[in-house]
């Protein structure tokens, strides 16, 4: 799953785990940037929001810093932030969620308040915030990921099952007007974190780009030098924009590693090794955040192409970020197998229950009560 239950503390707090992080310029209002923060997969009918949890969006602009093989961005050391917190929910708001508020903090030092689940949400000089249950936006078939990196064949099926399929998350949206909240641009890099609240808030987890943790480095059996260590928690307690030496070893090797098993599920090398030993996509993943042009057009599938288009010298062409209804796992196993230079790979599963509209709140209301952990 895109980020959904990416480690041992994600586990043990659904509240603080983050499934999903999404960029892009609005469909609607091409002078705003909508980010989008998911959390609490598998959201029971009466999930909340954490009162003990900030929600924050961290945003800095960023140059292209190489273009070629050696393909690298450098983020500003300015950093915006958006910081979202709830109330504990009282009574209930209809038969089964209870009332909850919440606010947002902005760069520039105003709050927002706002009450979960209103469509509206809150609204202040340009920028709007929604926070509340919504349709689960992500949809892929794990059994047969999971059966892939058992078996070193793809294994997806004509048609895949969807796993989160009538599921919901809680979301929080922001829209903005870039160009009066933030300075420089228009190229910026998000992460997206959630921190225990206190003095000295602590980072519970980050994401910045899909499926890091869960498929590029959770798999430890390709990795033959730490093979036996769970990383995903240690790279969660990373500052994605100044990640210390420390370990950064440990998740090159694994990233190395599971890269190279992809490459090899079609039998051939797309990606070799360069001369340092390394695969050619892990320097920019490890770049571990979504890097979105605020200038651009919003545009329907384009993530990655911002840095696909630096690895090949080219100008590109669309905002990157990310789109809420992008069929990912097509395109992350596509990139990964065949660097786009082949057939596209299907994993047999082409979309969710619901479709995200290009309207705010963009995602889709939340889904009937299946069975949920709340």
């Amino acid at each position: 799953m895109s980020d959904h239950f990416s480690g041992p503390r994600a586990l043990s707090e659904p509240a603080a785990d983050i499934t999903d992080v999404y960029a892009f310029p609005a469909p609607d209002s091409p002078d705003h940037l909508v980010l989008v923060l998911d959390v609490f997969g598998k959201a029971g009918p009466s999930a909340v929001f954490s009162d003990a949890i900030i929600y924050r969006f961290r945003i800095r602009p960023v140059e292209i810093a190489a273009m070629g093989p050696e393909a690298a961005f450098a983020p500003s050391q300015t950093e915006f932030t958006f910081d979202c917190t709830f109330d504990v929910p009282s009574g209930t708001g209809n038969a089964v969620r209870p009332v909850q508020y919440g606010r947002c903090l902005t760069p520039d030092g105003r709050v927002i308040s706002f009450r979960a689940d209103d469509e509206n949400g809150g609204v202040d000089d340009g920028v709007q915030v929604f926070a509340g249950q919504r349709s689960e936006p992500f949809f892929l078939d794990v059994r047969m990921i999971e059966k892939t990196a058992a078996t070193g064949k793809l294994s997806f099926k004509p048609k895949g099952s969807d796993t989160l399929y009538g599921t919901n998350i809680l979301a929080i949206v922001i829209k903005f007007d870039w160009r009066k909240m933030l300075n420089g641009g228009p190229l910026f890099a998000v992460v997206c974190e959630t921190l225990a609240a206190g003095k000295r808030p602590v980072r519970i987890e980050r994401v910045g780009r899909p499926e890091i943790k869960n498929v590029t480095l959770s798999w430890k059996q390709f990795d033959q030098i730490n093979r036996d260590l769970e990383i995903r928690d240690l790279y969660n307690s990373e500052d994605a924009f100044d990640v210390k030496p420390d370990y950064f070893d440990v998740y090159r090797m694994r990233m190395n590693a599971n890269l190279a098993f992809h490459d090899g599920l079609d039998g051939k090398i797309d990606w070799p090794f360069d001369q340092h030993g390394n695969h050619p996509l892990t320097k920019l993943l490890l770049a571990d955040f979504l890097v979105v042009d605020a200038s651009m057009p919003f545009a329907e599938a384009s993530y990655f192409d911002i840095e696909h288009s630096m690895l090949e010298g080219r100008s590109h062409t669309t905002p990157g970020g990310r789109w809420l209804n992008q069929d990912f796992m097509d395109f992350v196993y596509t990139l990964y197998v065949n660097g786009i230079n082949g057939p596209p790979i299907n994993d047999g599963v082409d979309a969710p229950i619901a479709w995200s509209s290009k309207a705010f709140p963009y995602l889709a209301p939340p889904n009937p009560t299946k069975a949920a952990v709340a």
